[in-house]
């Protein structure tokens, strides 16, 4: 196993140990406790559970080598897995709203007896807020040191529960202070937290899955340095695969069409050792292209 894969299984390790410990501490202080916005923040956690699991199995996969199958490896199974997270995240969302939404109106109408939260359940939610913090912190580091977008979703979800537990807070002060329906409000408010996340995850992950280009920086970068290569005359495709954090490039050249294919041959490695050289291990694989082509 390498380096960046130890260091995500102990992110990833972690995080389920601790979500383990929060799901069953808020669920049970919720019910019991009598606060809905724990409740929901419990089933959250429970979510996260088990998206942990789905996401140490395709972690497991991801390191396995290339094989005649698969020639350039299964990294691809990281934004797989973080569209599962993202999955998870939405479904929980969607959830904990209507039930929310649902406790406020019964309140509201007086179908539903408040009662006062216990003290435990203020307790519990601090203390899931600064374990969180302390997760985020953990997980984004680990994220920039390998670049791993399951890292990403992660950190992601991890500020998403930190601006879970604020809310809970608020809810449960406010309802303890006399406002019955902030508590369930603020599991509302926690569901919006969930669902962007979960869309925001997905999205990211699904631009990797279909080889869109980072940026066009990045993008301009590429062309910029193939274009210097003396007797490059354009740059006429440019395609960009990512696998793990690394990139394929696919780049068509145009040269001049009265030169031999040797010659071709030594232009186009010309471009393929300089974009090597520049991006360092950024880069997987350059795969060269050459057609005849009027200067541009």
């Amino acid at each position: 196993m390498s380096e960046r894969d130890r260091i995500t299984a102990r992110t990833v390790n972690l995080g389920l140990a601790s979500n383990v410990i929060l799901a069953l501490l808020k669920t049970a202080f919720g019910i019991f406790g009598h606060s809905g916005a724990l409740l929901a923040d419990g089933i959250n956690s429970v979510s996260d559970v088990v998206y942990y699991v789905a996401v140490k199995i395709f972690m497991r996969q991801a390191n396995k080598p290339a094989d005649r199958e698969h020639p350039f490896g299964h990294r691809q199974l990281e934004s797989i897995s973080a569209i599962v997270v993202g999955a998870f995240i939405i479904t929980t969302a969607i959830a904990i709203f209507l039930e929310s939404i649902t406790k406020v109106y019964g309140l509201a109408v007086d179908h539903y007896q408040f009662k006062e939260s216990s003290v435990w359940v203020q307790v519990i939610a601090v203390g899931t807020l600064l374990l969180k913090i302390i997760l985020y912190s953990f997980s984004k580091k680990n994220w920039r040191r390998t670049e791993n977008p399951t890292l990403k979703a992660l950190t992601d979800d991890h500020l998403n529960d930190i601006m879970a537990s604020a809310a809970v807070i608020v809810g449960v002060v406010a309802a303890r202070l006399g406002w019955a329906w902030m508590d369930p409000a603020a599991g509302a408010v926690v569901a919006v937290f969930i669902f962007r996340t979960g869309i925001s995850i997905i999205m990211e992950s699904s631009a990797e899955l279909m080889d869109a280009i980072p940026d066009n920086e990045f993008a301009q970068k590429i062309r910029d340095i193939a274009i210097s290569v003396e007797g490059v005359r354009c740059i006429e495709e440019l395609g960009i695969h990512r696998f793990g954090t690394a990139y394929t490039l696919e780049i068509t050249i145009c040269v001049d069409g009265e030169i031999s294919v040797n010659e071709g041959h030594v232009i186009a490695h010309k471009v393929e050792d300089k974009l090597l050289s520049h991006f360092e291990s950024g880069l997987r694989r350059v795969m060269i292209h050459f057609h005849p082509g009027a200067e541009q």
